[in-house]
């Protein structure tokens, strides 16, 4: 049972960076959610997974993405195997060069695939892979990261009777026209608010084990 102190993913990193909207409470309703399912998570030593045909796609074809970045920049790019965890931080990025990081992300459809830089800007902030990015740049120690979008063949075992199969059929498109990146630069200002962030859902986070151990407690006084 894992209970001394919040450990957050930088794919969850969004989460816990929410706004609160209330004046009274620093922290978002988003981030309470959130804190509350990883203390019962690591009270209980239960933690669920999570798949879907789209996070499924997704890791099918991260190595067709590596392959079409490196083709086309003419690139060595490998996937990294080493996951990195600080104090409150843990993660393990797609690809670690020299001065980079970066992140493959596999889009579903050709409809979902941001082919211009604008869409594809407004989804990393909507998707939270900003956050993502950055506690990878602070973890691995690196002064930028990438997010790259990749239109990618959907494996047929993914698809239903219901897909239609012209838009996961992409592989006549040319492989330059089915990449875009969204380019970050670390900021520690940025890592600052990580770090204040973190603070103050970590001790929600104490608490939330607090309770439990009373509830735990009153129970077996109960026995």
């Amino acid at each position: 049972m894992k209970t001394e102190k919040l450990l957050v993913r930088c794919s969850e990193l969004s989460k816990i960076m929410t706004k609160s909207r209330s004046k009274k409470d620093p922290l978002s309703e988003t981030t309470k959610t959130y804190v509350m399912q990883k203390a019962k998570e690591d009270f209980f030593g239960i933690s669920p997974s999570f798949s879907n045909k789209f996070t499924e796609k997704g890791i099918m074809n991260e190595p067709l993405g590596i392959e079409m970045i490196n083709t086309t920049k003419f690139l060595e790019y490998k996937k990294n195997t080493e996951r990195i965890t600080n104090d409150w931080l843990t993660g393990e990025c797609d690809i670690n060069a020299k001065d980079l990081i970066i992140d493959i992300k596999c889009s579903w459809s050709f409809e979902t695939f941001p082919i211009f830089q604008e869409e594809a800007e407004k989804s990393v902030k909507k998707s939270g892979y900003d956050w993502q990015l950055r506690g990878y740049m602070l973890l691995y120690n690196k002064p930028f990261a990438e997010v790259v979008y990749c239109l990618t063949q959907t494996p047929s075992s993914l698809l239903g009777s219901f897909d239609n199969i012209e838009l996961h059929d992409v592989n006549h498109i040319p492989e330059e026209d089915r990449l875009t990146f969204v380019k970050l630069e670390r900021d520690q200002d940025k890592e600052q608010e990580m770090a204040d962030q973190y603070e103050l859902a970590n001790s929600y986070y104490l608490e939330c084990i607090k309770e439990l151990e009373n509830k735990r407690k009153i129970q077996e006084s109960w026995i």
